[in-house]
């Protein structure tokens, strides 16, 4: 099966969880027991990948440890088209959408599609979408931060994703983010389109992630949780998005 008929096939019975691990952030090993862990809690997918320092040294190695450990699908989430591995089971075919720079909105995916063909690894196609205050990935990305306030602009943009055929729209706060995307735009983004929505950054206790749950996310993405050892809090935050 592929891997967006795997969420496809689950988004109907209830929000997913995935957890998100950078492969600079902990060692191979690491990340294998996290995603074994991150699994028996519940967790529906691994994604792997981070706004700086991913190589394809490390990238391939935290990816193999990873399927070693866990039967999860393993999705990249890239920052470029440096380091792609085959060893995952898809990557995200993303477009930053409100970066500045041409490179994150179109470059990158140029410089790395004919690479993905060769491979053949299953890409998906995203919209990605920064909104304030955007953390790393919006500085690294060169973005202009949706104002969290911003109901309409949100929308606007995540519609016109849908319209451009992509598959998901990830509304993205940043990993370390003080609050989530609030849940008034996460409802106002979910009534306007019709792909399912990825909400991540800034999601830390159980409330927040039901809070998000009760929005109208599909899938909740944590990370930075997973990365600091906090395996409690992972698993509590679990439990409130699937009970």
């Amino acid at each position: 099966m592929k891997v967006k008929e795997y969420i496809d096939e689950r988004i109907p019975k209830g929000v997913l969880h995935m957890t998100l691990l950078d492969p600079a952030k902990q060692d191979p090993e690491e990340a294998g027991r996290i995603a074994k862990q991150a699994q028996s809690f519940g967790s529906d997918a691994i994604m792997v990948g981070g706004s700086t320092d991913v190589t394809q040294k490390n990238l391939d190695e935290t990816v193999l440890a990873i399927k070693k450990m866990c039967s999860l699908p393993v999705i990249y989430f890239p920052s470029g088209a440096h380091a792609i591995s085959p060893y995952c089971d898809a990557i995200y075919f993303m477009s930053m959408l409100n970066s500045r720079n041409v490179k994150m909105v179109i470059g990158e995916q140029v410089a790395g599609s004919l690479i993905i063909k060769k491979i053949n690894l299953e890409p998906i196609a995203m919209g990605y979408i920064i909104v304030a205050p955007g953390m790393k990935v919006g500085e690294v990305g060169q973005a202009d931060p949706i104002p969290r306030d911003d109901l309409k602009l949100a929308s606007a943009y995540a519609l016109a994703a849908e319209y451009m055929g992509m598959k998901l729209v990830y509304l993205e706060a940043g990993s370390g983010a003080p609050e989530p995307v609030s849940s008034e735009m996460i409802a106002a983004v979910k009534k306007t389109i019709s792909v399912p929505l990825i909400i991540g950054g800034g999601i830390r206790k159980p409330e927040q992630a039901l809070a998000v749950k009760r929005a109208g996310a599909n899938i909740i993405v944590t990370g930075t949780i997973a990365e600091n050892d906090d395996l409690s809090s992972l698993a509590a935050i679990i439990k409130a998005i699937k009970g």
